[in-house]
């Protein structure tokens, strides 16, 4: 008579299964590859890569070495992976294999790093993507009717979106506390143990909290043009203010850790990381949950502002000489 397997079986082996997989993927973090920088850090982005595209909906895409930019001129540096949603946003503009993503459509960041962590370094690169905007100038169909974003003075809950900022990094130990307040999620490598090591910032923080930084994220930005504050003030007054006491739910991605009982250690949990990280992650992408829809004429004009040599920090009607720099 065959054996057969409960239902609790059965978790437990899923669950062990995410162990292996962990086991796999730190095994090939650790692999040195021809002795050669170059060549180490790409196969270690596509391993990272490979882990993030066995844990998140198959919705997003995941593309290596991109740029991110948005209609108000900026460009961040160069993004090791970005996780983003081709279907609200279809665009990658391309230039001789130079890829740049709009904001609008980009869910999250990460940066991969191998044991030489350099704060600073990974501190401007975050700053590169903390100065991205995304542009509330969409207009699209809703069930009820043309919703143009731009006009509309309605409260909405979604003003400016950020993606989820994710660090991932072969060093053990990251101690510098500007990097855990900048980075959402860190992922570092146990190598004795060949297991991963999870931080996330604010895990016993409410999910309002995570809301309102990734879904009205300019409210905590400094613009310095007229034109920025001005659009900061119109934001914050759209911004859905229902009293979201009631659905605060604090400490839901604490909950959300998945551990065992240590064999022989009473009262200790060791925590499966990997399907930790796939309920934690997933709860912040469906907190994001869709990014912002395209705002096509706010790209528009930033395409005629650039080959006009129109300079808006200099205010309308100023217009610079074809061919002076801006």
């Amino acid at each position: 008579m065959e054996n057969t397997k409960t239902y609790t079986d059965v978790m437990k082996m899923l669950a062990q299964n995410y162990e292996k997989i962990e086991h796999s993927i730190v095994n090939q973090l650790m692999l040195d590859v021809f002795n050669h920088h170059l060549t180490e850090g790409m196969y270690r982005e596509n391993v990272w890569k490979s882990l993030f595209e066995r844990i998140i909906p198959k919705k997003y895409c995941i593309e290596q070495g991109v740029f991110i930019i948005d209609s108000y001129e900026n460009k961040s540096r160069e993004v090791d992976l970005a996780i983003y949603d081709e279907l609200y946003t279809p665009y990658i503009f391309n230039y001789e294999g130079v890829r740049f993503i709009p904001i609008e459509a980009v869910a999250a960041v990460v940066q991969c790093k191998s044991n030489c962590i350099e704060p600073e370094d990974i501190l401007e690169w975050a700053k590169s993507i903390d100065k991205l905007l995304t542009s509330l100038d969409s207009v699209t169909r809703m069930a009820t009717g043309m919703a143009d974003n731009y006009t509309d003075t309605r409260e909405v809950t979604q003003t400016a979106t950020r993606p989820i900022k994710i660090l991932c990094a072969l060093a053990e130990n990251i101690t510098n506390k500007n990097l855990k307040k900048e980075f959402d999620i860190i992922l570092t490598v146990d190598k004795d143990k060949k297991k991963l090591i999870k931080f996330v910032r604010e895990e016993e923080g409410s999910l309002n909290t995570w809301n309102r930084s990734l879904n009205h994220a300019m409210e905590g930005t400094e613009p310095e043009s007229r034109e920025l504050r001005k659009e900061k003030a119109c934001r914050q007054a759209r911004i859905y203010n229902k009293d979201e006491t009631s659905n605060a739910r604090p400490r839901l991605l604490q909950d959300l850790k998945v551990g065992q009982a240590k064999e022989g250690k009473e009262g200790e949990v060791e925590e499966n990381v990997l399907l930790s990280l796939i309920f934690q992650l997933n709860q912040l992408l469906m907190v994001l949950n869709n990014p912002m829809l395209f705002p096509h004429r706010a790209y528009a004009d930033m395409f005629n502002r650039i080959l006009k040599g129109y300079d808006r920090e200099q205010g309308e009607g100023q217009e610079k000489e074809h061919g002076q720099e801006k």
